[in-house]
């Protein structure tokens, strides 16, 4: 399984979102001196949880990043998150 794959799986199952969108921007950061060039190293993930309800930006981010521990260990060199609870602006 891919790390977009293995993503999408973890936060669907940790968060279990309403809304769950995960775009791969390594194309975009290919050639860059830190890239590691393996075409899944960059994501933005925009994400609606009510786990999110009454928590901070960066709870949310922490709660995110602690899913995905073990991804950003192992080949996930940036990940971009927009975090929000239901009924949020987006």
């Amino acid at each position: 399984m891919g790390l977009e794959a293995r993503i999408r799986s973890k936060l669907l199952s940790a968060l279990e979102p309403t809304r769950l969108e995960i775009v791969n921007e390594s194309r975009l950061h290919a050639g860059h001196r830190d890239s590691p060039a393996t075409g899944e190293s960059h994501f933005r993930v925009v994400i609606e949880a009510d786990m999110f309800k009454g928590r901070s930006r960066l709870e949310r981010h922490r709660l995110v990043n602690e899913v995905l521990a073990a991804e950003l260990g192992e080949g996930v060199h940036a990940l971009a998150v927009t975090a929000r609870a239901p009924g949020e602006k987006w």
